[in-house]
């Protein structure tokens, strides 16, 4: 069975963890796809510099990174997100993920509009920047003002890019987790799936 769920969002909106869940209760495979940028730019920020040679060179290796969840990374990951020739590189790996047998949920900020706009299912998951910074926050320490800084300007980065902007998809379901708890955010998304399996 062919079966693709397309998460997109802004950073720290909860769709990663949405996403894992939503996979484990399906048995679906999951793709982080942020993890692909943030893998090209920690290895393209140590090689040199050349994040479209990271993005057609990489391997499971450099996914299993362990630095890969820092801010740092995300940043990176922002920055290379926007070169046409990374996100080209990256395209064909995440649809074939996607149409994969057994079913795939891809996380990130361009599925349902770019990579997978045939999608079964497409969820939007968002939540307001205050909300998200205050999670990052949690997750990183640091100033919390700061985070918040980095927030907003990697929010403006991602929504106005040429390439892909962030932006839900024409026929998304929204899920706004600013006053969700998790387990109300996964049990929303699991619903929407659930129709559309029937």
């Amino acid at each position: 069975m062919k079966f693709t769920v397309a998460i997109d969002g802004p950073a720290a909106a909860g769709k990663g963890t949405i996403s894992r869940a939503v996979a484990a209760r399906f048995g679906f495979a999951h793709l982080d796809t942020g993890a692909l940028y943030r893998a090209v730019g920690v290895k393209a920020g140590g090689e040199g510099g050349d994040p479209v040679a990271a993005a057609r060179g990489l391997t499971p290796a450099d996914l299993a990174r362990e630095d890969l969840r820092t801010l740092a990374a995300g940043q990176a990951a922002s920055k290379v997100a926007v070169i046409p020739e990374v996100r080209q590189a990256l395209l064909e790996f995440q649809r074939e993920f996607a149409r994969r047998d057994g079913g795939a949920v891809l996380d990130g900020r361009d599925i349902g509009t770019v990579i997978c706009p045939e999608a079964e299912v497409k969820l939007f998951v968002t939540a307001s920047a205050e909300v998200r910074a205050h999670r990052r926050w949690l997750e990183v320490g640091g100033d919390a003002a700061a985070v918040l800084a980095e927030v907003v300007a990697r929010d403006a980065r991602d929504m106005n890019r040429a390439e892909a902007p962030l932006k839900p998809a024409a026929d998304a379901v929204v899920i706004d987790t600013s006053t969700m708890s998790i387990e109300a955010a996964v049990a929303a998304a699991c619903d929407e799936i659930a129709k559309r399996m029937r």
